[in-house]
């Protein structure tokens, strides 16, 4: 299962008024496991960076000015991605930007939809934890990813933020999958398990009565109707 995770930084907020993608970063997940493969490039909007999206990422024009353009890395960009599960968090936005460059491109040029299964994290996380804040930094926080280093936005930093919190989220843990040379806590944890003896007894089964199963369904009709 080859999966990226993937973010983009931006000119401004909408794409249908002329904003554009100035940052991609990738990292490349294989099997749960990352890889250490990414695609990352910083790109030239041809265009103004809004005040709000600058305050955001801290890249500005003069940084972006001798950066190549959306259309000489697009083959890269295609390639790297083409087949994969795209992971974005509030996939949506990035999916627009993108599916805009590579409409400037040709009108038959293929949107992201065709190239790729997108997954979307906030909604992922929004419904996991709903009621509750799901943006990058909190969720960090709450499966302990160290994001210090992330004192502005910036697309490749965030997306391999997002690969760790996402490989927590769907309940996996990067260090489960470290090599075996160098194996990480989980796995010297389990390693460190004594294996049951062969010469155990079997376990017992106790099964219900029909006395112990009629008050359970009363019970269950119980909360049924209590709940709606």
């Amino acid at each position: 299962m080859r999966q990226i995770v993937l973010d983009t930084e931006t000119t401004g907020l909408e794409p249908e008024q002329g904003h554009r993608i100035i940052e991609i970063g990738a990292v490349e997940i294989i099997d749960r496991e990352l890889t250490g493969e990414t695609f990352h490039t910083y790109l030239n909007p041809q265009r103004e960076i809004d005040q709000r999206a600058l305050e955001v990422h801290g890249i500005n024009a003069d940084f972006l000015a001798g950066k190549p353009l959306f259309a000489d890395i697009s083959e890269a960009f295609v390639a790297f991605i083409r087949d994969a599960e795209l992971v974005i968090h509030n996939a949506p936005f990035d999916v627009a930007f993108l599916d805009r460059e590579l409409s400037l491109l040709s009108d038959s040029a293929p949107q992201i939809s065709e190239l790729c299964k997108v997954t979307d994290s906030l909604a992922l996380a929004k419904h996991n934890y709903p009621g509750r804040k799901n943006g990058l930094d909190t969720l960090c926080r709450r499966f302990n990813v160290d994001n210090s280093a992330r004192e502005h936005h910036g697309a490749l930093l965030d997306a391999e933020i997002l690969a760790e919190v996402y490989l927590a989220m769907t309940g996996g843990q990067t260090a489960l999958f470290a090599s075996p040379q160098e194996p990480g806590i989980e796995a010297r944890a389990w390693l460190d398990f004594d294996p049951l003896p062969a010469s155990r007894p079997r376990l017992k089964v106790v099964q219900a009565s029909a006395e112990e199963l009629a008050e359970h369904e009363r019970m269950m009709a119980l909360v049924a109707a209590a709940s709606g």
